[in-house]
């Protein structure tokens, strides 16, 4: 075999390769759904804040930023891997009530005095 011969087929081998690779990115990229959604969270400080945003890192959710002044939760994610009904359930079990998921009275009961909300859904003014 010639030298210039075997250098073709090892380009077009890695080419190769490097279209294998690319299109199974793009495949995968475009099964991903991102999605935004606003909850309203209960909670009503800086320790909140940092409890809600820090207990929704996970790799499905892009990213998660609570407003305390609206009781608003931002969090965009990837619908194909968490829904917005387990994202609820996540900040429940932080001690945090949502439309649809309440947290347990032991859970709440542990959070910081600062962090003891109005449970009747009542907004009050945050610290």
């Amino acid at each position: 075999m010639s030298s210039c011969y075997q250098q073709n087929l090892e380009i077009m081998n890695s080419l190769k390769m490097i279209a294998v690779v690319v299109f199974t990115m793009l495949g995968t990229a475009a099964f991903a759904q991102t999605k935004t959604d606003k909850i309203k969270v209960l909670g009503n400080c800086g320790m909140c804040k940092k409890r809600i945003e820090t207990g929704l890192k996970d790799a499905a959710i892009t990213s998660a930023t609570w407003d305390k002044d609206n009781k608003f939760l931002t969090v965009s994610y990837d619908s194909t891997k968490i829904s917005n009904e387990k994202i609820q359930q996540k900040i429940a079990a932080l001690g945090h009530d949502t439309d649809k998921a309440k947290a347990k009275n032991e859970v709440y009961d542990k959070l910081p005095g600062c962090c003891k909300y109005d449970r009747t859904g009542k907004t009050v003014k945050a610290h």
